[in-house]
């Protein structure tokens, strides 16, 4: 049985995948959705695990077109296909900025300062 496509060219399965990955979010994750959630007051709206085509986005601001990845040990071993993904997601106008888990956790403060400074830059 083929699957539906839904919203933004995704699946029921997708979906029902980002909506997992939201109630299981990962340490680094937690910090970053709590750092994001503040730029709702410079009028700067994330989602989490925000699924687009086939992939889930860690957190994606659609106003601005970033994407924001933070990267744990797994993205070591799947290097080509981050890159196959950054590579379509930059196709379709979006911005990547990635992260791994041990700067979110280390250096929060320079975290933020960066995704300020590429939101300023694009808005």
């Amino acid at each position: 049985m083929e699957s539906k496509q839904r919203m933004r060219g995704t699946t029921h399965e997708i979906q029902q995948r980002a909506k997992e990955l939201r109630k299981r979010m990962t340490f680094a994750e937690q910090v970053v959705w709590q750092m994001l959630r503040k730029h709702r007051q410079h009028g700067f709206y994330f989602r989490r695990q925000h699924p687009v085509g086939r992939f889930i986005l860690d957190f994606c601001c659609a106003q601005a077109k970033l994407c924001v990845e933070i990267d744990g040990p797994i993205h070591d071993d799947q290097r080509e296909r981050d890159a196959e993904r950054t590579a379509w997601l930059e196709a379709a106008g979006y911005r990547v900025i990635r992260f791994r888990n041990e700067e979110v956790l280390e250096a929060t403060h320079l975290v933020a300062q960066r995704i300020q400074a590429v939101l300023e830059d694009g808005a």
